[in-house]
């Protein structure tokens, strides 16, 4: 049981990563925005090209980092991967959710849109990558043994690492910095903030840059730990939403306790469950929240945002 713990603290930090952007983006622009799973798997597989076939061309491939599987270039490649999203996503705002917005569009039109964002997504790796699965590394890697018996990988450890690097910087970002300190601004009243002298539609890009990056890093974290698939961002977005409305929509700071929370409910459940069932624990954690809690349990109103 406390090795499935670990396991999810390990999952919940990969679903924080994509959460935190679904509450960033509903914070600010105030709408689900469903093709946040496919841009988790696009930023993974950017960052394939990166390893794979740009480094692989300089070959500079095959080296690791002492027990990682992976080398620099897949740090590289979450950088690459960081950026190219984050312009995907302001192009997709410009393209679509932006005329929507200057139309007043309701909810469910943006909603909509996103959905049609998210398959053309998903048809652009198709047409890429293909449907087959692919991995950063075939390595087989060790397992590395802790107290109370429990085992875990490099690249674990690694992917704790870096969420918690992420959601630390983030935190720093929103209550230190004059542009993190406009977004809390704009996501407490739009209008207000727009009065104040606030640039809401520079609020809105670093919004998408910065819910774009988280996803692309989930989205390699994801595929570290796994393998690389066109549908896995999709599969995704039901713990995605499950812990943002845990924590409380709109919350940076609740997304990331709900996340956790999340992780570790879906993997200490395979102790009694097949892990087949675990989409299925998500789901009843989300219809569970809904009736019981519905504004979450940090609500909106957090020291984050």
């Amino acid at each position: 049981m406390a090795e499935l713990a670990v396991s999810g603290i390990i999952l919940g930090s990969i679903i924080a990563l994509g959460a935190i952007g679904v509450s960033l983006i509903y914070g600010i622009l105030r709408f689900a925005h469903f093709a946040h799973g496919d841009m988790m798997t696009f930023g993974a597989y950017i960052a394939f090209f990166f390893v794979h076939s740009v480094f692989s061309s300089l070959g500079g491939e095959g080296f690791r980092l002492g027990p990682l599987t992976f080398g620099p270039s897949l740090i590289i490649g979450i950088f690459g991967a960081m950026a190219i999203s984050a312009l995907v996503a302001l192009l997709i705002d410009r393209i679509i959710y932006r005329p929507l917005r200057q139309r007043r569009a309701g909810l469910v039109m943006l909603a909509m849109s996103s959905l049609g964002a998210a398959i053309i997504l998903r048809s652009i790796i198709y047409l890429v990558w293909g449907p087959q699965s692919q991995a950063y590394s075939r390595t087989i890697q060790p397992a590395l043994f802790l107290p109370l018996g429990i085992r875990v990988k490099a690249d674990e450890l690694f992917i704790i690492g870096v969420a918690l690097l992420l959601v630390i910087g983030l935190y720093v970002f929103l209550q230190r910095t004059k542009l993190g300190k406009a977004m809390r601004a704009t996501a407490d009243n739009v209008d207000l903030a727009r009065i104040s002298g606030i640039n809401t539609d520079r609020v809105v890009a670093y919004t998408w840059v910065l819910g774009a990056s988280l996803a692309s890093t989930a989205g390699v974290l994801l595929g570290l730990e796994s393998q690389l698939m066109p549908e896995m961002g999709w599969g995704f977005l039901l713990p995605l939403f499950a812990a943002t409305i845990l924590g409380g929509i709109g919350s940076p700071f609740g997304a990331f306790v709900g996340a956790m929370v999340v992780g570790i409910i879906q993997q200490t459940s395979t102790y009694y469950l097949s892990p087949a069932y675990k989409p299925a624990v998500a789901f009843l954690i989300l219809i569970l929240i809904l009736l019981v809690r519905p504004t979450g349990i940090f609500g909106r109103r957090t020291p984050w945002i």
